[in-house]
Protein backbone atom coordinates (compact mmCIF):
# COMPACT_ATOMS: atom_id res chain seq x y z
CA UNK A 1 0.00 0.00 0.00
CA UNK A 2 2.73 2.53 0.68
CA UNK A 3 4.10 2.68 -2.56
CA UNK A 4 0.12 3.33 -4.38
CA UNK A 5 -0.45 5.78 -1.78
CA UNK A 6 3.08 7.36 -2.80
CA UNK A 7 2.54 6.91 -6.14
CA UNK A 8 -0.64 8.61 -6.08
CA UNK A 9 0.49 11.13 -4.13
CA UNK A 10 3.15 12.01 -6.55
CA UNK A 11 1.11 11.69 -9.96
CA UNK A 12 -1.89 13.47 -8.60
CA UNK A 13 -1.28 15.78 -5.18
CA UNK A 14 -0.33 19.27 -6.89
CA UNK A 15 -3.99 18.71 -8.57
CA UNK A 16 -5.39 17.87 -5.89
CA UNK A 17 -4.25 20.74 -3.51
CA UNK A 18 -4.82 23.40 -6.31
CA UNK A 19 -8.59 21.81 -7.04
CA UNK A 20 -8.71 22.54 -2.91
CA UNK A 21 -7.26 25.62 -3.33
CA UNK A 22 -9.76 26.87 -5.56
CA UNK A 23 -12.23 25.12 -3.67
CA UNK A 24 -11.48 26.87 -0.42
CA UNK A 25 -9.88 29.89 -1.29
CA UNK A 26 -7.40 29.48 1.37
CA UNK A 27 -3.66 27.55 1.29
CA UNK A 28 -3.72 26.32 4.70
CA UNK A 29 -7.01 25.52 5.06
CA UNK A 30 -6.63 23.19 1.73
CA UNK A 31 -3.27 22.02 3.25
CA UNK A 32 -5.38 20.39 5.94
CA UNK A 33 -8.15 19.53 3.28
CA UNK A 34 -5.37 17.46 1.49
CA UNK A 35 -4.72 15.46 4.32
CA UNK A 36 -7.70 14.65 5.16
CA UNK A 37 -8.28 13.18 1.41
CA UNK A 38 -5.62 11.42 1.92
CA UNK A 39 -6.69 10.05 5.22
CA UNK A 40 -9.47 8.92 3.72
CA UNK A 41 -7.03 7.60 0.83
CA UNK A 42 -5.64 5.17 3.06
CA UNK A 43 -8.75 4.11 4.85
CA UNK A 44 -10.75 3.13 1.53
CA UNK A 45 -7.99 2.13 -0.97
CA UNK A 46 -8.69 -1.34 -0.33
CA UNK A 47 -12.49 -0.48 -1.60
CA UNK A 48 -11.27 1.00 -4.98
CA UNK A 49 -12.89 -1.22 -7.22
CA UNK A 50 -11.15 0.65 -10.64
CA UNK A 51 -14.68 1.56 -12.00
CA UNK A 52 -12.99 5.39 -12.44
CA UNK A 53 -9.37 6.71 -13.02
CA UNK A 54 -7.47 6.97 -9.71
CA UNK A 55 -7.77 10.60 -10.32
CA UNK A 56 -11.40 10.81 -10.61
CA UNK A 57 -11.82 8.76 -7.52
CA UNK A 58 -9.22 11.39 -5.69
CA UNK A 59 -11.15 14.82 -7.33
CA UNK A 60 -13.93 12.79 -5.69
CA UNK A 61 -12.65 12.25 -2.27
CA UNK A 62 -11.54 15.76 -2.66
CA UNK A 63 -14.70 17.47 -3.44
CA UNK A 64 -16.59 15.66 -0.34
CA UNK A 65 -14.08 16.38 1.71
CA UNK A 66 -14.50 20.24 0.42
CA UNK A 67 -18.22 20.14 1.13
CA UNK A 68 -17.95 18.14 4.49
CA UNK A 69 -15.69 21.37 5.79
CA UNK A 70 -19.23 23.58 4.16
CA UNK A 71 -21.53 21.47 5.63
CA UNK A 72 -19.60 22.07 9.19
CA UNK A 73 -20.66 25.89 9.04
CA UNK A 74 -23.51 27.58 8.29
CA UNK A 75 -24.47 28.00 4.99
CA UNK A 76 -22.00 25.79 3.06
CA UNK A 77 -23.59 26.49 -0.06
CA UNK A 78 -22.97 30.03 0.34
CA UNK A 79 -19.30 29.72 1.42
CA UNK A 80 -18.87 27.78 -1.22
CA UNK A 81 -20.17 30.52 -3.79
CA UNK A 82 -17.16 32.97 -2.20
CA UNK A 83 -14.55 30.58 -1.48
CA UNK A 84 -13.06 30.36 -4.98
CA UNK A 85 -9.83 31.85 -5.84
CA UNK A 86 -10.12 33.12 -9.11
CA UNK A 87 -7.24 35.77 -8.70
CA UNK A 88 -4.55 33.08 -9.59
CA UNK A 89 -3.12 32.74 -13.60
CA UNK A 90 -4.53 29.57 -15.27
CA UNK A 91 -0.79 28.94 -16.90
CA UNK A 92 2.15 30.34 -16.50
CA UNK A 93 3.72 31.73 -20.37
CA UNK A 94 6.91 32.94 -21.99
CA UNK A 95 4.95 35.92 -23.78
CA UNK A 96 6.03 39.58 -23.05
CA UNK A 97 5.73 41.76 -20.50
CA UNK A 98 2.97 43.94 -22.28
CA UNK A 99 1.01 40.66 -23.23
CA UNK A 100 1.17 38.90 -19.69
CA UNK A 101 0.00 42.01 -18.82
CA UNK A 102 -3.50 41.61 -21.19
CA UNK A 103 -3.42 38.17 -20.73
CA UNK A 104 -3.86 38.87 -16.74
CA UNK A 105 -6.30 41.58 -16.95
CA UNK A 106 -8.33 39.41 -19.11
CA UNK A 107 -7.94 36.44 -16.87
CA UNK A 108 -8.66 39.00 -13.78
CA UNK A 109 -11.83 39.79 -15.97
CA UNK A 110 -12.88 36.26 -16.42
CA UNK A 111 -12.75 35.53 -12.70
CA UNK A 112 -14.91 37.99 -11.76
CA UNK A 113 -17.63 36.83 -14.14
CA UNK A 114 -16.89 33.21 -12.84
CA UNK A 115 -18.17 34.68 -9.47
CA UNK A 116 -21.19 35.66 -11.00
CA UNK A 117 -21.63 31.94 -12.08
CA UNK A 118 -23.40 29.69 -9.55
CA UNK A 119 -21.98 27.08 -7.38
CA UNK A 120 -22.69 24.35 -10.24
CA UNK A 121 -21.49 26.09 -13.11
CA UNK A 122 -18.21 26.88 -11.16
CA UNK A 123 -17.53 23.57 -10.26
CA UNK A 124 -17.76 22.59 -13.51
CA UNK A 125 -15.78 25.21 -15.04
CA UNK A 126 -13.05 24.63 -12.49
CA UNK A 127 -13.09 20.78 -13.27
CA UNK A 128 -12.99 21.41 -16.98
CA UNK A 129 -11.02 23.58 -17.92
CA UNK A 130 -8.52 24.42 -14.67
CA UNK A 131 -7.85 20.97 -13.74
CA UNK A 132 -8.45 19.65 -17.31
CA UNK A 133 -10.82 16.74 -16.55
CA UNK A 134 -12.89 15.29 -19.31
CA UNK A 135 -17.02 15.49 -19.03
CA UNK A 136 -16.72 11.83 -17.82
CA UNK A 137 -14.81 12.36 -15.06
CA UNK A 138 -16.07 15.62 -14.23
CA UNK A 139 -19.70 13.52 -13.92
CA UNK A 140 -18.16 10.99 -12.03
CA UNK A 141 -16.33 13.57 -9.29
CA UNK A 142 -19.89 15.63 -9.29
CA UNK A 143 -21.81 12.00 -9.00
CA UNK A 144 -24.27 14.04 -12.15
CA UNK A 145 -24.97 12.37 -15.75
CA UNK A 146 -22.74 13.36 -18.23
CA UNK A 147 -25.38 14.91 -19.85
CA UNK A 148 -25.68 17.43 -16.92
CA UNK A 149 -22.41 18.30 -16.95
CA UNK A 150 -22.90 19.01 -20.83
CA UNK A 151 -25.70 20.88 -20.11
CA UNK A 152 -24.29 23.07 -17.08
CA UNK A 153 -20.68 23.77 -18.64
CA UNK A 154 -22.79 24.84 -21.72
CA UNK A 155 -24.94 27.55 -19.45
CA UNK A 156 -22.07 28.35 -17.84
CA UNK A 157 -19.82 29.37 -20.73
CA UNK A 158 -23.35 31.12 -22.34
CA UNK A 159 -23.56 32.92 -19.07
CA UNK A 160 -19.33 34.01 -18.91
CA UNK A 161 -19.65 35.06 -22.71
CA UNK A 162 -22.34 37.90 -21.70
CA UNK A 163 -21.05 38.99 -18.51
CA UNK A 164 -17.95 39.08 -20.59
CA UNK A 165 -19.44 41.50 -23.40
CA UNK A 166 -21.56 43.71 -20.81
CA UNK A 167 -18.63 43.84 -18.37
CA UNK A 168 -16.36 45.12 -21.87
CA UNK A 169 -19.58 47.70 -22.59
CA UNK A 170 -19.34 49.04 -19.32
CA UNK A 171 -15.29 49.05 -19.35
CA UNK A 172 -15.76 51.16 -22.70
CA UNK A 173 -18.10 53.65 -21.61
CA UNK A 174 -16.16 54.25 -18.52
CA UNK A 175 -13.10 54.89 -20.58
CA UNK A 176 -14.90 57.11 -23.28
CA UNK A 177 -16.11 59.41 -20.39
CA UNK A 178 -12.80 59.61 -18.83
CA UNK A 179 -11.18 60.16 -21.90
CA UNK A 180 -13.57 63.12 -22.59
CA UNK A 181 -13.13 64.58 -19.55
CA UNK A 182 -16.63 63.26 -18.38
CA UNK A 183 -15.47 61.59 -15.19
CA UNK A 184 -17.81 62.22 -12.45
CA UNK A 185 -15.73 61.35 -9.70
Amino acid sequence: MDSVFEELYSKYHQDVFQFLIYTVRSRQLAEDLVQEVYIRVLKSHKNFEGKSTEKTWLFSIAKNVAIDHFRKQKGWKGRLLEKFDWNQPLRATDDIPEEVAMQKQEIRDLYKCIEKCTTDQRMVITMRYIQDLSISETAEVLEWTESKVKTTQHRAIKALKSMMEQQKREEGAFNEEKQFGRDRN
